[in-house]
């Protein structure tokens, strides 16, 4: 018995036999309960599955089979398919993926944090080789604490957590990131509006408890810092990554505070939409107000005029996470296991285009 539970030990799963022993049953019993398909008595179904949770079995046939070979599978999970961004890095999972004769799964959170992380948990349950977790994390405790313990779980059933476009989880967590200079390059913007003159800055971040949006905050107020420049809280304004949300925040600024002569919108799209709102309202891009986004997706270079922004290198990201799970499985140069993981980053830089010119005086 001791054997048995030692080579479970070292393969890090958990299987019915380890059950069963620990619940004082036989694995018939274990694979009833389990199944759901006979009848068992309450008190027998309380106990197998208190263990079951206390394990961190997983019942599933290919979770079990991990280490057995077949098609490895990677599950991609995305806030939204159609946001133009992380759907760059999904093509780039893909793409690498498919070289090596990978499978992809690709899934919707919905920007639910719950369903974010119901969805890893199930993705732990299909014995994936990994989960991808494409975008921002949310950042308070209680969802930081649970991501942890499934980066642990997938890691025991011999998958991996690879997170990209968010930070590293703290502490002792086996999971790899792969990230962008976030804030960099929002500072990298900042300036530039800075430097054509701009003081009075709308910026849209996006959500304030989201670690994207958090960064791109900070990169600006650094850069007024950096300027010796007031940074006004006032023309801050939180909300999502989408087209109404940007046509919305400069309709309702250009009531309240009406006195910007930029606007820095935390994405793309967002930039989209504060563009057709200042031209809803009488305004002209640039001559009144400079306007500039963040990703540089294609939308940027076919908005007229056409879209200064920040470029983030996401079908990069997309291979370099892939590749981050294929060495760690192949036991390539990449395949560092420490505790904390892999922390990989990469560069953005502006793309000067023709939305941003000094500010217009006036009377």
């Amino acid at each position: 018995m001791s054997q048995r539970k030692a080579t479970t030990s070292d393969a890090g799963r958990a299987t019915i036999r380890d059950v069963a022993e620990r619940a004082g049953v036989s694995v018939a019993s274990v694979s009833r309960v389990l199944s759901g398909n006979y009848p068992v008595s309450e008190e027998l179904r309380r106990r197998v599955m208190k263990v079951v949770r206390d394990l961190d079995y997983v019942t599933n046939a290919h979770a079990r089979s991990l280490a057995g070979g077949g098609t490895p599978t990677v599950a991609i999970l995305i806030n939204n398919i159609t946001g133009a961004a992380f759907a760059h890095v999904a093509k780039g999972v893909e793409g690498a993926a498919t070289l090596r004769g990978w499978l992809s799964l690709v899934g919707t959170t919905g920007d639910d944090p719950e369903r974010e992380l119901a969805l890893v948990n199930l993705m732990r349950q299909q014995g994936v080789a990994a989960v991808i977790l494409l975008g921002g994390a949310y950042d308070y405790d209680e969802y930081q604490l649970r991501m942890a313990r499934f980066a642990r779980s997938l890691d025991a059933a011999g998958s991996h957590l690879v997170l990209v476009g968010r930070p590293p989880l703290e502490g002792d967590v086996p999971a790899t990131t792969v990230d962008y200079d976030n804030e960099g390059g929002a500072y990298a913007m900042a300036s530039h509006l800075l430097s054509a003159g701009h003081r009075r800055v709308l910026v849209l971040p996006g959500h304030a408890e989201l670690t994207t949006a958090q960064a791109r905050l900070r990169g600006a107020q650094r850069a007024f810092q950096a300027y010796g420049m007031p940074f006004d809280p006032g023309l801050v304004r939180h909300g999502r990554y989408d087209y109404e949300h940007g046509y919305e925040a400069v309709e309702a600024a250009l009531h309240e505070t009406p006195d910007f002569t930029a606007v820095l919108a935390g994405t793309d799209v967002v930039a989209a939409g504060a563009m057709q709102a200042l031209r809803s309202a009488g305004l002209r891009v640039p001559e009144d107000v400079s306007i500039v986004g963040y990703d540089d997706i294609p939308l940027a270079s076919q908005l007229t005029p056409q879209l200064t922004t920040v470029h983030v290198p996401y079908e990069e990201m997309g291979r370099v996470a892939l590749r981050a799970v294929a060495d760690r499985r192949e036991g390539g140069s990449g395949g560092r296991k420490s505790a904390d993981g892999d922390h990989l980053v990469l560069g953005t830089h502006v793309v000067v285009r023709n939305s941003v010119q000094p500010p217009a005086p006036r009377g």
